[in-house]
């Protein structure tokens, strides 16, 4: 029984891992991608709104990728697929999405936005050509009143997460891997501050 548990897990979470892979990061269709702008907008105003020191941090970063909701869930084995958008001194210049597989001591579903920022231009061109992924040891800031300001910056990168509902027994972030896609056209500027 316990096996037919994992294979099953095991079977749902390849399934949720490969749907994603197979789509583009950026979403298909004019609505789809303005919706997406604007639930990318009203993730980071709700970052903001959490921790005003935010600012401060944001205004250091030469870009930031943010990923209004990321879905994970688990049961021994896990994954997590989410889409958000990337920008580069305050314009659009692409969208990414977010693919994870875990295993090992973990229960539950969640969801929650993601929100990664560059410090250092090396960083953020990695993350740009798809040389980016989450070693093992990252985990994420939670979002809260004054977290920005105790964040470690010494490696040029900054991650907060900020939960949207469920509950995940296992939070890290390692093992994320992000693939980016560029605008090829216009670029926008998000309207959130």
């Amino acid at each position: 029984m316990r096996q037919a548990l994992i294979f099953a897990a095991l079977v749902g979470i390849a399934s949720i891992l490969l749907a994603g892979c197979s789509s583009s990061p950026k979403a298909k269709s004019e609505s789809e991608q303005a919706t997406m702008a604007s639930d990318s907008s009203a993730a980071l105003t709700a970052f903001n709104n959490d921790d005003p020191s935010l600012k401060e941090l944001m205004d250091k970063a030469v870009g930031y990728a943010i990923f209004p909701e990321v879905s994970k869930a688990g049961f021994i084995a896990g994954g997590s697929y989410g889409k958000g958008e990337v920008f580069e001194n305050g314009t659009k210049v692409g969208w990414a999405d977010i693919t994870q597989g875990t295993f090992g001591l973990q229960a539950g579903a969640q969801t929650f936005s993601e929100l990664i920022l560059f410090l250092k231009p090396e960083e953020l061109q990695k993350f740009k050509q798809g040389e980016f992924s989450f070693a093992g040891n990252v985990s994420a800031v939670a979002a809260k009143a004054g977290a920005a300001k105790t964040a470690d910056a010494s490696k040029g990168v900054v991650v907060f997460a900020r939960t949207k509902g469920g509950l995940m027994a296992e939070a890290s972030l390692g093992g994320q891997r992000f693939r980016f896609e560029p605008i090829s056209s216009a670029t926008t500027k998000p309207s959130a501050s």
